[in-house]
């Protein structure tokens, strides 16, 4: 047996959808390194990498090149609190259900969701109907969906239940894998963002920065998505991943803004006035005809009163997130160094 194989039952092939994103790439580059043939789509081919361009909506510009992928990974999506119904359902129902039947017809082992723990924050955000609901407990794969009517949830849940389905006709083994809050160089939601909005003075976090935030660094969930991909007790599964103890809000982003030289903790405020002050940015944004992640979702989202169990990857993937936050903000901020982006 080789080491590729005796190390971790590695696939010869994989195809992975938003290949040059942040949690695509950092994917393709672990399996490169462990002699993976590795091809992929996004919106900008890379063709040195194996990675073509195209639409996850229009199977034609990329169904060829799954080739023989044993197992497929699609991470691309529209991640954002703030897109019109209609686009998120064309990328992330329909791209799903494409690049789903691209798999199933290619003849792929095994199709890997990414999802988010998004799918389940509204029903923990309000801090006494989350209590009331399940008290003690923190997030596990049992945990009841709740469709809210924020697109980019919503979407995500109906992806989960075309996967599951075909997994449940027998169609296609499929994986579903909610990354907590997912951090690292190169990432835009959890450090790019926060960052830039700290030197505009225009960061304010909820519930006085008590939330919970469940931090993973790129490197941890990349080896719980390399571990399910390819596990043969994973097909059918749902997969929690995150930081194995959740840190305040306050504690999260005072690493970024002591990266800043700030010295004052990170602004904060009770709920009702940081969601009031977020629809007021993201309305005038909107005026102005500027996108911005601003607005009673992402404010929510940071309210959090309940952690994530890794359980379930502990028991059936041996998985454990090997990255304390501490190390990984210095890697972070090394990275943020070397890119210019910090004095």
């Amino acid at each position: 047996m080789d080491e590729r194989s005796s190390i971790t039952g590695l696939p010869d092939s994989v195809f992975i959808t938003g290949a040059n994103g942040f949690m695509g790439r950092a994917l393709a580059d672990h399996y490169r390194r462990r002699g993976v043939v590795v091809r992929g789509v996004d919106v900008a081919a890379e063709p040195a990498l194996g990675v073509v361009a195209g639409d996850i909506t229009d199977p034609a510009g990329w169904k060829e090149a799954i080739g023989d992928a044993e197992v497929v990974i699609h991470t691309a999506a529209i991640v954002s609190n703030n897109i019109d119904v209609e686009t998120a359902w064309h990328v992330n129902v329909i791209g799903t259900q494409r690049v789903l039947d691209a798999a199933a017809d290619a003849g792929v082992r095994r199709f890997v969701q990414i999802s988010t723990m998004g799918v389940t924050r509204f029903a923990h955000a309000h801090p006494d109907a989350s209590r009331r609901l399940l008290p003690g407990r923190d997030l596990d794969e049992d945990w009841p969906l709740m469709p809210t009517g924020n697109p980019y949830t919503d979407t995500k849940i109906t992806a989960e239940h075309l996967v599951l389905a075909a997994q449940a006709a027998g169609r296609q083994a499929v994986t579903v894998i909610r990354p907590a809050d997912v951090y690292g160089p190169g990432c835009r939601a959890w450090v790019l963002e926060p960052l830039a909005a700290m030197r505009s003075n225009r960061f304010l976090l909820p519930a006085r920065g008590r939330g919970l935030f469940t931090p993973i660094y790129i490197d941890d969930l990349v080896n719980g998505v390399v571990r399910a991909a390819s596990h043969p007790d994973a097909a059918g599964q749902i997969f929690h991943l995150g930081g194995e103890d959740p840190v305040t809000t306050l504690e999260y982003f005072g690493y970024l803004s002591r990266m800043l030289g700030l010295t004052d903790p990170p602004r904060n405020a009770p709920t009702a006035v940081a969601v009031a002050a977020a629809e007021a940015a993201r309305l005038a944004a909107r005026a102005r005809g500027r996108h911005t992640e601003l607005g009673r979702g992402v404010m929510l989202m940071l309210a959090k009163t309940r952690g994530v169990s890794n359980d379930k990857a502990h028991r059936i993937l041996d998985w454990w997130p090997q990255v304390p936050l501490e190390e990984g903000m210095a890697q972070v901020q090394d990275w943020l160094r070397a890119e210019g982006l910090l004095v």
